[in-house]
């Protein structure tokens, strides 16, 4: 009972203080509104009509788009809301989770009267590829690639693509005494896609067809928007989509984006800048002079040989961006781009055995 009424008397001097003119206020509640709306800023539209758009080409359009629905998608599942301190080490002081199930939320909390840093990410609690780490503090919070639980992994290692869209936002907030406030957060796409779209895949004797993507960043710091890359990039398994279209098969990767041209001024060994993405024309990038990330096909024939073929990739794949690539297979199983020969570069090895450098589960 003694214990009880000493914490009675406490609740009671709190209360007081909070309501006194003259007292300072700023360990005291206040209620505030946050908008939130997911922004999705994509080329997918035009992308498939670009590849994919001749009359032959309509079921194969229709199943990629399908495929990728869950992913260009400006429909938000799951948000995680932190608030932290902008002094310091930068400590969360408010950590809020909800399921939004919507394309815009609003919601109502009560924080101290401070200055805050708001982080946001929405989607990441049904992609399991995916982790939010490090995020009791601001500075180090990430995405990042879960490989072994160390980002990026060793060569070797094959992961499974995305299987959301993931957004993300940041927000300096100074919420201040008597003042009705609203707070607009926009949230941006933070991952892509590639299709290897793979014509006459069943001619020439053709068994099987696997295809996996590498060269892309491992993770991403939400409160700078900088991409980060590890030395050697894991190897991610596509999606064999499915289609009715015969005669030709699609393989597709989500994943975060490929270094850039545009940023070079701005990479560090840490990263790469994000800018946020207001229009479509971000998606028209130069062609660097050299692989920005890969494709690497293997053809089983059917008398068992294997043929290699490695796409490098010289234009950059940005967040929210779909890309994709055209090919055709040759009489010995390699394959040939289409209409990509000033942005691919291509490396064939017939009856490909286990000398290479990476040795894929076939």
């Amino acid at each position: 009972m003694k214990y009880l009424s000493v914490f009675i008397l406490f609740i009671a001097i709190l209360l007081q203080s909070c309501s006194k003119i003259d007292d300072d206020l700023s360990n005291c509640g206040k209620d505030f509104k946050l908008d939130y709306e997911l922004r999705l800023v994509t080329n997918m539209t035009t992308e498939l009509h670009t590849q994919l758009g001749l009359e032959t080409d309509v079921q194969l359009a229709a199943d990629l788009k399908e495929h990728l629905k869950g992913i260009f998608t400006d429909y938000a599942h799951d948000v995680d809301l932190s608030f932290y301190d902008t002094q310091g080490d930068s400590i969360r002081l408010q950590h809020d989770q909800h399921i939004m199930d919507a394309n815009q939320q609003s919601y109502v909390l009560n924080l101290p009267m401070r200055e805050y840093m708001h982080l946001a990410v929405a989607n990441v609690v049904n992609n399991p590829v995916v982790d939010l780490t490090n995020d009791e503090r601001c500075h180090p919070s990430r995405l990042a690639t879960t490989v072994g639980n160390v980002i990026g992994g060793n060569a070797g290692d094959t992961i499974a693509s995305h299987t959301t869209g993931l957004f993300t936002a940041r927000l300096p907030m100074d919420v201040k005494e008597g003042v009705d406030q609203t707070f607009h957060v926009r949230l941006y796409m933070a991952n892509c896609a590639v299709a290897l779209v793979v014509d006459d895949a069943d001619a020439y004797g053709i068994r099987d067809i696997k295809v996996y993507s590498t060269g892309f960043a491992t993770g991403f710091n939400i409160a700078d928007s900088a991409f980060i890359y590890s030395e050697k990039t894991p190897i991610i398994r596509t999606t064999d989509v499915a289609t009715t279209d015969t005669g030709t098969r699609c393989f597709c990767s989500v994943n975060f984006p490929s270094r850039d041209v545009r940023f070079k001024d701005e990479t560090t060994a840490a990263g790469m800048t994000r800018t946020v993405i207001e229009a479509e024309e971000f998606f028209v990038a130069p062609t660097s002079d050299k692989s920005l990330f890969e494709l690497i096909a293997y053809v089983t024939m059917a008398n068992g040989s294997i043929t290699k073929t490695n796409l490098y990739i010289r234009r950059p794949l940005r967040a929210g961006q779909l890309m994709i690539i055209r090919s055709r297979t040759r009489s010995d199983g390699g394959l040939d781009v289409k209409d990509h020969h000033d942005t691919v570069g291509v490396s064939v090895q017939i009856d490909w055995g286990k000398g290479g450098h990476f040795d894929p589960v076939l």
